[in-house]
């Protein structure tokens, strides 16, 4: 038994960045790269690019554009072996139970295993229980899709309402939006997710309840924000069908809790089921992407899966110095860690990848943005990034100036597709592209005091640019299922990595749960009689304002 396996069934770890034997040499390292300017670095080596950038399939990641060399990529590549990334790689892919607080196996690569090779679970095989409800996804999509599933009144579905939260929502709604070309031209989807009423209302006001399906996604069937909007559309429905029997024919779950989706009135036969060693904001690829199904169609769900599965074995088989996933996670160390840099943006120069930035938001953030290291120990080093982004073009136009001229570091992951999916819009691409070139080489290069005052001689110092930014350039042949699928799992195992090396447990998620205990404790004291007095002064007052605002005119 290797020695992290024996680490993993411990539900130890080890010891984090700043302990590891190569940490000081990179620090020393940095002390010498902190002061050299990435277009020096261009200057001395023509082959730059060639060295630093890398393709696997339909996806090309150019890392030249950072402050590195040879001797950095060296260093961050033997701090991965130092932490045996390739063992903790290992421990994942073979159903060991890397989420130690919660006892259980993080195996989100197995609903997208096209090879269908056996991956075990306290020695069971899943694959036979991931090939049947993706094969009963397909089987239902295909009935609505193609008119066969009705409505109530005989009417085909026109939409479909996926209601869920977080994982259940982001990532979901993330991928149909990036596949809008694959839609179905008859069916529209719709994502329902904020707990504000005035969220659903306004999806509702559009929507039929004769040609519309709901999709009510959660594992437990027992998430607050979720079940009082699926209670609200379930009342929606029924004061326009009249008859409860008519909810078998609109709503369907993904769920694991088989009573509770009978008792809210959904035929278990309708209940697309996933397992706990399936994360939220790893469930796409689960029956929590019943949504992507519906959208795109079966054949389409699966290029997204083999796309994903192709990521996985490049990640798994290629050296780490040739592996994608782990040059990122090294690369955004590197700045985490040695620069200071506490956040990262995330510029799709795609419209159909708008949600892309919110949906890593979670993966990351929930990940890998803790204190306690897998041990219980308070690190002693800086964790996860601050990620943020949205689409470059509107960026252009709204934040970039503090990417360039500010005062902070922020390393940028600039996305977009060499080809585009409207060909006779080529004006507009062109345009894209040329853009998202030059904000790369204008971050890297920028522009000095002697270059920008032989063009102009006023206000000389208030348009000099430092760059020496660094960004990674991440493009894609075209937007399909295939190379989305690959986009995706290459930054959930960039996550992984970088989890690895600063010894977290990146598959739980223990900070959100305060607040929705403190939630479910105030929610009965914004009706209460008295005035509320329990907690802290701050909290009190606000919740008497609450109530005060609340109660009749005649009683204030």
């Amino acid at each position: 038994m290797s020695s992290v396996v024996q680490m993993v069934r411990n539900g130890a770890g080890g010891p984090g960045v700043l302990h590891r034997p190569v940490y000081r040499v990179l620090q020393a390292h940095h002390a010498q790269m902190e002061t050299v300017h990435m277009r020096d670095l261009f200057a001395a080596d023509p082959a730059r690019f060639e060295r630093f950038s890398l393709r696997v399939g339909a996806l090309l990641l150019d890392y030249s554009k950072n402050r590195i060399t040879g001797d950095t990529m060296s260093l961050l590549l033997r701090l991965a072996e130092e932490v045996d990334v390739a063992g903790w790689r290992e421990c994942m892919f073979t159903g060991e139970k890397i989420n130690n607080t919660e006892n259980r196996a993080v195996l989100h690569v197995a609903l997208r295993n096209r090879s269908n090779q056996p991956m075990r679970v306290d020695g069971e095989d899943v694959m036979p229980k991931v090939s049947a409800v993706i094969g009963r996804m397909a089987a239902f999509a295909e009935q609505v899709r193609s008119g066969e599933w009705r409505g109530y009144t005989g009417k085909r579905i026109s939409d479909v309402v996926n209601i869920g939260i977080g994982g259940s929502d982001l990532g979901p709604r993330m991928v149909c939006q990036a596949l809008k070309p694959y839609h179905h031209p008859q069916l529209k989807v719709h994502f329902i997710s904020n707990v504000d009423g005035a969220h659903i209302q306004e999806a509702l006001e559009a929507l039929n309840p004769e040609t519309t399906l709901f999709i009510v996604s959660s594992k437990t069937f027992a998430t607050q924000e979720t079940m009082i909007n699926a209670h609200h559309a379930r009342e929606w429905f029924l004061t326009r069908s009249l008859a409860t029997r008519h909810i078998a024919r609109h709503f369907v779950a993904a769920s694991a809790n088989r009573d509770a989706v009978a008792a809210f009135g959904i035929d278990p036969a309708n209940m697309f089921e996933f397992w706990d060693w399936v994360g939220g904001r790893y469930s796409l690829w689960s029956a929590i992407g019943l949504s992507i199904v519906l959208a795109v169609g079966a054949e389409r769900f699966a290029e997204l899966l083999e796309g994903a599965h192709a990521m996985d074995r490049h990640f798994r088989e290629a050296p780490s110095a040739r592996n994608m996933p782990v040059i990122l996670a090294l690369l955004g160390v590197w700045y985490n860690n040695f620069f200071g840099a506490e956040s990262h943006v995330v510029l799709p120069y795609d419209h159909c990848l708008r949600s892309l930035p919110a949906y890593l938001e979670q993966a990351d953030m929930e990940s890998n943005g803790k204190s306690v290291d897998r041990d219980g120990n308070r690190v002693d080093y800086a964790t996860g990034q601050i990620v943020w982004g949205a689409t470059g073009i509107n960026g252009q136009h709204a934040f970039y100036q503090l990417l360039h001229q500010g005062t902070r570091l922020i390393p940028a992951d600039f996305i977009v597709s060499a080809v585009p999916h409207t060909p006779d819009r080529q004006a507009h691409h062109d345009l894209l592209i040329a853009n998202f070139l030059a904000q790369t080489e204008a971050l890297m290069r920028g522009r000095s005091f002697e270059e920008t005052r032989a063009q102009t001689d006023r206000f000389v110092s208030h348009k000099v640019f430092e760059g020496n930014h660094p960004s990674n350039a991440i493009l894609l042949s075209k937007l399909t299922p295939h190379a989305l699928g690959m986009l995706i799992a290459l930054y959930e195992h960039k996550i992984f990595v970088q989890g690895v090396i600063w010894n977290l447990n990146s598959y739980d998620q223990w900070g959100v749960e305060l607040g929705k205990q403190l939630a479910g404790r105030i929610l009965p004291e914004l009706h209460a009689d008295a005035q509320v007095s329990g907690h802290d002064a701050s909290t009190n007052a606000l919740i008497n304002y609450c109530r005060r605002m609340n109660l009749p005119r005649a009683d204030l």
